[in-house]
């Protein structure tokens, strides 16, 4: 028997420090995948100019929004996996890895056609500046054709974390970040390719990961091994990807639209500096937000797997636990990153005064309650893992979205501020995870454990796979 030293043991034990074990490897990751963006930016930054500098960090909203429904596939693989792993049904792992795999290299094709002939008309849809929208149009339409590379390295991590091992994906991004890193240098400042160089550079590290993954799922024993020769869609496998994963996807989506829309709102001001402000200030952001989503993974699997188990009691612990590390988390980051919000701004736009000031606002008003957004999400966490992957998208569309387009529709015309546009968010977080909260403890949970503690745990393994929550 080969020896599992990679995996965790979720269902027995104490679960703080192998929530921590789990989540920080995580974190490292997600920073790591920040790093191939901000890397991006901050080249461009120092070395093409403001315009260069908006062109690449003004297109994070519309990349979520055209690949968020596959990044949801992703999450309803590794809860799928983790459920059968928790309930000790192998062959339906190997299955269901083998199925996902499949999904993410045909969806990451799908993808590069559809972006690379569509990128030019979504940013005019999104009002994209005159001095930015022909920059921007070179950066998406080299950066969509590393989709297939993107997925294939997102659901292959996925189906390792289900097992706990978070690590070595580290490892991978650790090596085709510094290689991302290497290359910007040599494409901007060597060959003078401006942002076609930095996106070139990150659809490289791109391939890299993605080759590691799936070589080590290749390498990988029993039930999560990967065989080439295997790869095709099972149908009872798809049907329960997509019971999660479709409204995890369509949440992101919906979620990534009313970014979108915020985006095209300061696009409306039709001004360099405060876009190239916002870009600096939201790539930041993203690493305070990478270390809360580390605990919104953990509550998925340690979760999943628990349920998968029948383990109540547990299921409350790691929930109690996940919400606690995020909001640590969020304060201490968020605060830190206003604290220092002025040399970190200036290392994406040095000597300019004017972007740097326009970061710290909007750094303001998002990093300090942060904190919320991880109490939000890790709740989300928390009721995927249960099996209920509908009433989150309900309430993050309403609680979230939906709240944030009536700010922009009706708010922000009477109080037309940068300030007014970034309020949106700490209003609406907090009033989405107090959606969340409430269908947790009043319909999701109760329901969730009555089934166990009416049917059993075997209940869950009837057929394969669990019942969706509604």
């Amino acid at each position: 028997m080969v020896k599992k030293h990679h995996s965790i043991d979720m269902c027995s034990g104490s679960l703080a420090d192998k929530i921590l074990m789990f989540a920080l490897p995580l974190m490292a990751s997600s920073l790591l995948q920040l790093l191939f963006n901000a890397a991006d930016v901050v080249v461009v930054g120092r070395f093409a100019g403001k315009e260069a500098l908006a062109a690449v960090g003004s297109n994070t909203s519309l990349i979520n929004l055209m690949i968020n429904l596959f990044v949801g596939l992703s999450v309803g693989t590794n809860v799928v996996v983790a459920r059968d792993l928790g309930a000790g049904r192998h062959d339906n792992v190997n299955r269901s890895i083998h199925t996902a795999m499949t999904l993410a290299l045909a969806s990451g094709l799908a993808m590069m056609v559809f972006g690379v002939v569509m990128v030019r008309q979504l940013l005019e849809w999104m009002s994209s500046p005159t001095d930015v929208i022909d920059l921007a149009t070179v950066y998406l339409r080299i950066y969509f054709l590393g989709m297939p590379a993107n997925l294939l390295y997102n659901f292959g991590a996925a189906i390792l974390r289900a097992q706990g091992d978070t690590q070595r994906p580290l490892y991978y991004l650790t090596f085709a970040g510094v290689t991302n890193v290497v290359l910007n240098l040599v494409f901007v400042i060597g060959c003078r390719l401006d942002v076609a160089g930095v996106a070139l550079a990150t659809i490289v590290a791109q391939y890299i990961s993605a080759v590691l993954v799936v070589r080590c799922l290749m390498r990988e024993p029993d039930a999560l091994h990967l065989d080439l020769k295997k790869l095709g869609l099972n149908w009872q496998v798809v049907k329960r990807i997509l019971q999660v994963g479709l409204p995890a996807g369509f949440q992101g989506i919906v979620f990534s639209l009313s970014n979108v829309v915020i985006q095209s709102s300061l696009n409306s001001f039709d001004d360099a500096v405060l876009v190239a402000g916002s870009s600096a200030s939201s790539n930041i952001e993203g690493f305070v937000y990478a270390g809360m989503n580390a605990f919104y993974q953990a509550a998925i699997t340690f979760i999943g797997q628990n349920y998968g188990a029948g383990k109540c009691d547990r299921v409350d612990k790691v929930a109690r636990q996940c919400v606690a590390f995020a909001v640590i988390t969020g304060l201490i980051l968020g605060n830190l990153v206003y604290l220092f919000g002025a040399p970190l701004a200036s290392i994406y736009a040095p000597d300019d005064p004017e972007v740097v000031q326009q970061a710290l606002v909007r750094m303001l008003i998002i990093c300090c309650p942060y904190f919320i957004c991880g109490i939000m999400d890790t709740l989300v966490g928390v009721l995927r893992g249960l099996g209920s992957s509908v009433i989150p998208m309900i309430t993050s569309i309403v609680g979230a979205c939906g709240l944030r387009l009536i700010w922009v529709a009706v708010v922000f015309p009477l109080y037309r501020t940068p300030a007014c546009l970034y309020l949106s968010y700490p209003v609406t977080w907090t009033i989405t995870m107090l959606f969340h909260l409430f269908f947790l403890m009043v319909f999701v949970r109760k329901r969730a454990f009555a089934r166990v503690q009416n049917k059993g745990p075997a209940y869950l393994s009837t057929e394969g796979r669990h019942p969706e929550l509604k």
